[in-house]
């Protein structure tokens, strides 16, 4: 890929609404070309619905966005992609094209109508597949990668389009740690090497710290500090944003702030007493939100845990008002959240167990469980075939195979588990008409 020069991306006055709702008010913002911002905020802060408004014509936008110097308003969509590269938070796969073809779907905005790729374009895949460190599985199915081999694709495919500026919603959002480490030091390095102006949205401030040039939270649509990691992250705004009490700390190597919480955060919510059914959710990196969601919407009573602080199902729960347990990011299971979950559990009417990624951290999560196969119902989705997800070296697989031999009970999949879930709660299968945002 050639270097690209000009002067980043500059979002002057940037208001979204969503009918009479702002979503986004007055935002402007620069980054400079190899620099990379992070949009930090809790759930429904308008991080997203700000990168959305700058990689497409996102309706109920007014203000201006300059990519490399040039006006994004009124560009036809291949123009727009010329500009800006998006890698948005959720997006199916689609077919099982082979690997190298999903990414050249990223050259689409340099193809003339009609044409065939080119060498350049072959070279640019080529390139992206090379800097995420999937050369080898160019030609393997989309649908036979891991998740974490799929969310680098997803990356290539951004890469590829060789846009001066990339937008990443939530890139880390289902890895487990490792891969959350690897997918940020790629996008650092790409950025540095090709002279990208990278605006990325991430929930995890220490991660945030580690890996991006400068930091701009966002609080119910309005910017409230953009800087430095050293001198925007600190222990008041974390309390005055995220309503959590921390500790902010120094790595003696680095010198770069990281952010270790206080439990408990705030008084938790105690475990409600029963008005229907209730189902308790055991998840992370995403992969019980919408098993939450779809509870909520059906008027079932809800818990979760234990969830690391910060993680996008814990965020979620807080959010919704959710009882749960919490952990410190990356700490083990310790005994307090554990009474915890035991308080939680004692409530459920059924326990269901996402499938999310498991480490050598959350793998009490699993461990903890088998002596409730005798006390409550537990569901274990099944995880999507060929991805990996044991991170503890066999020993998760083994627990979930005790967990069977208990009697819990494998389900393929969220509809599988919604209707088992409702034939035992006696509510239907359908959920209302309206979601829970």
């Amino acid at each position: 890929m050639s270097e690209t020069s000009g002067s980043g991306l500059g979002i002057a006055d940037l208001s979204v609404h969503y009918g009479d709702r702002p979503a986004v008010s007055a935002v402007s913002l620069e980054v400079a070309p190899g620099e990379v911002l992070a949009l930090a905020g809790p759930n429904g802060s308008g991080k997203s619905t700000l990168i959305r408004a700058v990689a497409t014509d996102l309706e109920g936008t007014v203000g201006e966005v300059l990519a490399a110097g040039r006006s994004l308003g009124g560009l036809r969509p291949p123009e727009r992609a010329r500009l800006v590269a998006w890698m948005p938070q959720e997006e199916p796969p689609g077919d099982n094209v082979p690997l190298a073809d999903y990414v050249d779907y990223g050259r689409y905005a340099h193809l003339a109508r009609w044409s065939a790729s080119s060498a350049e374009d072959r070279a640019a895949v080529a390139t992206a597949l090379e800097e995420v460190d999937l050369t080898a599985l160019a030609q393997r199915g989309i649908h036979e990668l891991s998740g974490g081999e799929r969310q680098r694709a997803r990356l290539a495919r951004a890469l590829a389009q060789d846009a001066p500026v990339l937008l990443l919603d939530e890139p880390t959002a289902h890895l487990d740690v490792g891969h959350q480490l690897d997918v940020l030091e790629r996008v650092r390095a790409h950025a540095r090497a090709h002279r990208r102006a990278v605006l990325i949205a991430l929930h995890d401030l220490n991660l945030a710290a580690r890996f991006t040039d400068r930091v701009a939270v966002l609080a119910h649509g309005r910017l409230r500090a953009v800087g430095p990691p050293s001198e925007v992250l600190s222990s008041e705004l974390l309390a005055e944003i995220w309503g959590v009490v921390a500790e902010m700390r120094r790595d003696p190597r680095s010198g770069l702030p990281y952010l270790i919480p206080q439990l408990p955060i705030r008084p938790s919510e105690p475990a409600r007493p029963h008005r229907g059914f209730r189902v308790h959710v055991v998840g992370g990196g995403g992969s019980g939100a919408a098993l939450v969601r779809a509870a909520i919407e059906r008027g079932w009573d809800v818990s979760a845990g234990v969830l690391p602080l910060f993680d996008t199902d814990s965020e979620l729960v807080r959010e919704f008002g959710v009882p749960a347990a919490f952990e410190l990011p990356f700490a083990p299971i310790g005994p307090d959240a554990l009474r915890r979950l035991d308080a939680l559990l004692g409530t459920a009417d059924a326990i269901v167990i996402a499938p999310f990624p498991v480490g050598p951290t959350n793998l009490a999560n699993l461990e903890h469980l088998v002596a409730w196969t005798r006390r409550r119902p537990i569901l274990l989705v099944d995880h999507p075939t060929g991805e990996r997800w044991d991170y503890a070296a066999g020993r998760a697989e083994a627990v979930r195979a005790e967990l069977l031999a208990a009697g819990a009970l494998s389900v393929p999949d969220l509809a599988a588990a919604l209707a088992w879930l409702s034939a035992r709660s006696g509510r239907p299968a359908a959920a209302p008409a309206t979601a829970v945002e």
